[in-house]
């Protein structure tokens, strides 16, 4: 495919109201690429992440997840609907009533988003991200790898897919978080004229007194102390693109 001269890559896994610097990537790139083909891992971010617990540090909210094969894809897992984990993930929310400012305008977001009837995980989280992004006013141009057909040629190594993807729709840069930097080898992608940029985010760090501040929790944490014109400020301010 013909490259774009300036389009910028990302994607990955659909998490579970990831942390900021999920957005960050979302922010950054012209293109995302939601990879919904790879194995579900247990204990992984798809079906859960993290809040402030009422007494100390953190806890997890969890989606639960029907049976399944150890080999199942993300996009052929369900969600459990005979336990009422919607209600018990907003009753988690709730200590955060006595102090975070943005308490009433958080929770009644989260069950926005949570009111639908999606029974796939994958798509809960998709559309968990195109609220997000609604609402923080940014770009989510997105595509869903599984819905793509494309045609990627040989898969020798895990890094090998970012790669090819890169070369199937003609993009430039690839950015990709620190997690992955083991997978890739910068003078491949630079030999196939794609710009590798390991993103490290800068954390966003804000007031959550009476609560010790926890680093790196979900995008809801940073909800209930921050507005959206807050958080799409320092995402602005901590850009790639100047």
């Amino acid at each position: 495919m013909k490259r774009d001269r300036h389009l910028i890559l990302a994607g990955m896994q659909p998490y579970f109201f990831p942390y900021l610097g999920y957005f960050d990537l979302i922010y950054n790139a012209d293109r995302w690429i939601v990879f919904d083909t790879p194995q579900y891992i247990k204990n992984g971010w798809v079906n859960r992440n993290r809040i402030l617990h009422p007494s100390k540090g953190w806890q997890y909210v969890i989606v639960p997840l029907q049976k399944r094969a150890l080999d199942t894809p993300i996009n052929q897992i369900y969600i459990c609907e005979t336990q009422d984990w919607k209600s018990a993930i907003l009753r988690q929310l709730f200590h955060y009533h006595k102090t975070a400012p943005r308490f009433k305008e958080t929770i009644s977001f989260v069950e926005d988003c949570l009111s639908g009837n999606d029974t796939l995980l994958y798509k809960l989280n998709i559309h968990i991200l195109e609220k997000v992004c609604s609402l923080l006013e940014i770009p989510f141009n997105y595509s869903v790898f599984s819905e793509m057909n494309l045609e990627l040629g040989p898969i020798n190594k895990s890094g090998d897919w970012a790669l090819r993807i890169c070369q199937a729709v003609g993009a430039t840069t690839l950015i990709n978080p620190p997690g992955g930097r083991h997978l890739y080898d910068d003078q491949e992608f630079q030999g196939h004229g794609i710009n590798l940029i390991i993103r490290e985010f800068p954390n966003m760090v804000y007031s959550t007194q009476p609560y010790t501040f926890e680093s790196a929790l979900s995008i809801i944490d940073v909800m209930m102390w921050n507005t959206p014109f807050q958080i799409k400020d320092y995402l602005q301010l901590k850009c790639l693109k100047k």
